[in-house]
């Protein structure tokens, strides 16, 4: 049985589009595309850049579910997958329902419903009509995709905050390596929510303009929503998931590790099962969340392995940070990276170009920058509250 792990369909909803083209058109752009929106619609007085879907995406119903799996949730996480629904039924044609897995990352759930039905409460003393408490239960949309999916293997869903969506395919690709199962279908999705918003901005790492990863004037990120799902397998396909490494620092509730030293272990561990040195790295996307602590703690780690030998940039100025999604949605966008790319065009760093003197420094991507040459391989970053740290490895096949 091959070890080998692929990637054989992709589909991602995010600020930068809907579709794959208009993907590509946004995370190769040599201008400045500004997905980001500045809006007060989930912080009412207060205008912040969020990474919301864009204006004309209009998100499914879903009244084929039970009124309380009708969350947005469940909705946004129902459209993506609408991309890849071919792949997904010819594998459980394929082999069988019951040798196919789901796995999900997320954090959110239907925190927006709860909110909601926790303010009709206050008023009323009665919880809305269909409300039920298990819309925000973590597990509700694994279970959601997979009955409406007809997926029978095991369904789960990982919860690690920010890197739960790159577990996600993490765990799928050891459940391949087992033998547990023939495919499996992964990733992760986070909507906005005002509770979200409201719970960063209390921790006084959100800013009101667009995110800055890396510069001096950096002070905080921007939240976004996105779901990212894959269909991984051992069967060849354009992208192979070469390799992975998950380290936990237990350092502080929120603050990562300020010496790096778990995000550098994810990466060498990401290497060493892939088999490849640093040297093979072509491009690397950060978590470069532009909150002080990542940033330098991710700088710190990244130069320690790979010095100014490798292309970095953060993508999060173009999608705002999805949280459990956001894993998910930048291994897609290594995913387009990594095929129909023969020039080897790497996505632009964007911020205002000052770099802070405090940080080691790193090759930051300028717009329009590429390799000449197709991309052969592509690191890819998330650093979670409690210093859960994971990072893939993608390879061209």
């Amino acid at each position: 049985m091959s070890t080998d792990v692929f990637l054989n369909a992709a589909s991602a909803w995010s600020a930068l589009g809907v579709s794959a083209s208009e993907m590509r058109a946004n995370v190769f752009s040599a201008t400045d595309p500004h997905t980001l929106r500045m809006t007060e619609q989930y912080s009412p007085g207060r205008v912040l850049a969020l990474g919301c879907l864009p204006e004309h995406a209009a998100l499914p119903a879903i009244d084929f579910a039970p009124e309380w799996q009708r969350s947005r949730n469940n909705a946004l996480a129902w459209a993506a997958m609408q991309d890849i629904r071919g792949a997904v039924d010819a594998a459980i044609a394929r082999h069988g329902p019951e040798r196919v897995a789901l796995i999900v990352g997320t954090s959110t759930g239907g925190l927006d419903e709860g909110t909601l039905a926790a303010a009709a409460h206050r008023q009323t003393g009665q919880f809305p009509e269909g409300f039920h408490y298990s819309a925000q239960e973590l597990g509700d949309v694994a279970a959601f995709l997979g009955t409406h999916l007809g997926i029978k293997g095991p369904v789960h869903t990982i919860s690690t905050a920010c890197s739960s969506g790159a577990k996600a395919l993490a765990s799928a690709a050891r459940m391949l390596r087992s033998g547990m199962v023939d495919a499996v279908v992964a990733g992760g999705v986070d909507a906005l929510s005002s509770f979200t918003v409201a719970g960063f901005s209390a921790l006084e790492a959100v800013s009101a303009e667009r995110c800055n990863p890396l510069s001096a004037h950096r002070h905080g990120i921007n939240l976004g929503e996105a779901a990212a799902f894959f269909v991984v397998s051992r069967e060849a396909g354009p992208v192979r998931l070469a390799g992975w490494g998950e380290t936990q620092d237990a350092h502080h509730m929120s603050a990562p590790d300020p010496t790096g030293r778990g995000a550098q272990s994810a990466m060498q561990q990401a290497l060493d099962r892939a088999g490849m040195t640093a040297q093979q790295i072509d491009y690397i996307n950060l978590h470069g969340t532009a909150t002080p602590h990542n940033d330098a703690m991710e700088s710190l780690a990244v130069h320690a392995l790979f010095g100014r030998d490798v292309a970095v940039s953060s993508t999060k100025p173009l999608t705002g940070h999805a949280l459990a999604a956001a894993g998910a949605l930048e291994a897609a966008i290594a995913w387009h990276v990594l095929q129909d790319n023969p020039d080897g065009k790497l996505p632009a760093h964007w911020w205002d170009g000052v770099p802070d003197p405090a940080l080691p420094e790193v090759r930051v991507v300028a717009p329009g920058a590429h390799l000449g040459r197709p991309v052969r391989a592509v690191l890819s970053n998330s650093f979670a509250f409690g210093g859960n740290n994971s990072a893939l490895l993608f390879a061209a096949a």
